[in-house]
C-alpha cells in the first residue's frame, strides 16, 4: 500500500510537469529546457519571500508563482521570439534553451549557496495512516492540487477561447495568423500558463523534500518522458505515461534499488523511441494545409 500512495503521489507530479512543458512544446515546437530553471526558481522565490523576507505563506507562494510565469514569459520576449523571426530551426531554439538553463541555473547557487535549503516550519512527521501506508499532509496536498490543477487545464484547452487558439497554432500557426490569431500572442500565453503550471509543482516539490539548485532538470525530464511515450498533444496518453513511468520507477526502487530509478526512466523512453515511436496515442498531431 506505501508503494502504491508513493506511486500516486509521483505520477501526479509527473502529469503536471508534463502538461505544463507539452503546453508550450504543443504550441512553439521546441523543447524549452530551462522549463527546469523555471521549476526550481520557483521553490527558491517562496523561499525567499517566506524564509528570508518573512512574508505570510499564503502571499508568498503567489508571489513565486508570479515571478517564476516573469521567467518564462521574459524567455520567450527576449530570446526564443527574435530567433524566430530570424526563421531558427526547432534545434537552435533548443540550444538556445539550453544555454538558457545553464546560465538560470548557476544564478541559484551564486544567491542561495549550493547546500540544500528548507522552506518546512513545522517538524517532520510521520504522517497519516491510510491502510497501512503512511501519506503526511503536504504530500495529500500534492496529490490533490496537481490533479485538479491537470484537469482543469484539459478543460481549458478545450473550451476556452485561448485554448482551442493554443491548438490552432499547433495545427498550423501560418494559417492561424492568416485568419487573425496572432500565434506569437498565443505562443506567449502557453509560456505564461506553462510556467505557472511548472511552478505550482516545484513549490510543493520544495515543501515535501526540501530544494537543491539542480533539482528542476530530473523532475523536467520525467514531465518529458512521460509526455513522449504518452504521445504528444494527448492528455489520455499523458496520465497513461505518468503512470507508466511512476510505476516502473518505483517498483524498480522497491525490488533492485533507488539508484536505478533513472535508469529505468531511460530504458523505458528508449523502448518507446524504437517499437511506438508516436507514444500510446498512435496518432500523428492534425495539419492543415494552404
Amino acid at each position: 500500500m506505501q508503494i502504491i500512495v508513493n506511486i500516486l503521489l509521483t505520477f501526479a507530479l509527473f502529469i503536471l510537469i508534463g502538461q505544463s512543458f507539452s503546453l508550450i512544446y504543443y504550441a512553439s515546437r521546441f523543447f524549452h529546457i530551462a522549463h527546469a530553471a523555471t521549476l526550481t526558481f520557483s521553490a527558491y522565490f517562496t523561499y525567499l519571500f517566506f524564509m528570508q523576507l518573512n512574508i505570510p505563506i499564503e502571499v508568498s507562494i503567489p508571489l513565486a508563482i508570479t515571478c517564476a510565469i516573469a521567467i518564462g514569459i521574459l524567455s520567450e520576449i527576449s530570446l526564443y521570439k527574435p530567433l524566430r523571426k530570424y526563421n531558427a530551426s526547432p534545434m537552435m531554439l533548443m540550444i538556445a534553451s539550453l544555454g538558457l538553463y545553464t546560465v538560470l541555473q548557476n544564478i541559484i547557487p551564486m544567491v542561495w549557496g549550493n547546500a540544500t535549503q528548507s522552506v518546512r516550519t513545522w517538524d517532520t512527521r510521520v504522517g497519516n495512516e491510510f491502510f497501512g501506508a503512511y501519506i503526511t499532509d503536504i504530500k495529500m496536498i500534492t496529490i490533490a492540487v496537481c490533479l485538479t490543477l491537470f484537469i482543469a487545464c484539459v478543460f481549458f484547452m478545450k473550451y476556452s477561447r485561448i485554448g482551442r487558439n493554443i491548438r490552432a497554432v499547433a495545427s498550423n500557426p501560418e494559417l492561424s495568423n492568416i485568419i487573425g490569431i496572432s500565434s506569437d500572442r498565443v505562443i506567449l500565453w502557453a509560456f505564461g500558463i506553462g510556467s505557472a503550471l511548472v511552478a505550482v509543482a516545484g513549490i510543493l516539490i520544495a515543501f515535501d523534500t526540501d530544494m537543491r539548485p539542480t533539482m528542476g532538470f530530473n523532475w523536467l525530464l520525467y514531465g518529458v518522458v512521460a509526455m513522449i511515450i504518452g504521445g504528444v498533444g494527448s492528455n489520455w496518453g499523458l496520465v497513461g505515461g505518468a503512470l507508466l513511468l511512476a510505476t516502473a520507477q518505483h517498483l524498480a526502487a522497491y525490488y533492485i534499488g533507488s539508484q536505478w530509478m533513472d535508469a529505468v526512466a531511460y530504458i523505458i523512453l528508449i523502448l518507446f523511441l524504437i517499437a511506438k515511436p508516436l507514444g500510446f496515442s498512435g496518432k500523428r498531431l492534425k495539419k492543415v494545409e494552404i
